[in-house]
């Protein structure tokens, strides 16, 4: 499926001069979410992953799903303050200053093979965060997936040391 045709682009969101990709488009249609979360199942059948990571909060709507569909347990990241028990956090850079994530402590038993999704690569601070509160927790990263890449960004850099996987990527 095309799915960079289905995708609705938003010149000067959320400023001047940014090219907003905006998947709300992909999530509406049936045919073209279902798709989506076919291909991600295939990719990853017979990876044997104990959990899907969802980062907060699009990462919930495509891990959730495919967390079913792998029979694998979903344990979501979110901003601090969401989560109700014990938590590690873990503090990142953005492009224009910072922001945290946070995990329950006993989301992860160590060793458990781990699959990370997001819908978006862009600088990769997010992902790379999330995958620092993985290992922290004992997990074995498998791989972090994305809908989209946005590959000009340069996100991967701060994950080379992650296998990754995008369905859409933009140059």
């Amino acid at each position: 499926m095309d799915y960079k045709s289905i995708i609705r682009e938003v010149p000067d969101f959320p400023k001047p001069g940014i090219l907003f990709y905006d998947i709300t488009t992909l999530l509406k249609d049936a045919k073209a979410f279902q798709a989506i979360i076919d291909e991600f199942t295939d990719y990853y059948v017979s990876a044997n992953i104990s959990k899907i990571v969802g980062i907060e909060s699009r990462g919930f709507i495509f891990g959730s799903p495919l967390a079913y569909r792998l029979n694998a347990g979903f344990v979501p990241v979110r901003k601090p303050g969401k989560l109700p028990a014990d938590v590690y956090e873990v503090k990142y850079n953005l492009e224009y200053g910072s922001n945290s994530l946070a995990i329950h402590r006993d989301a992860i038993v160590p060793g458990e093979r781990v699959l990370v999704v997001d819908d978006l690569l862009a600088t990769g601070g997010t992902a790379a965060a999330t995958v620092h509160l993985i290992r922290q927790l004992g997990g074995e990263i498998v791989d972090v997936a994305f809908l989209v890449e946005l590959a000009f960004l340069s996100g991967r850099e701060k994950l080379h040391d992650c296998s990754i996987h995008s369905l859409i990527t933009y140059s």
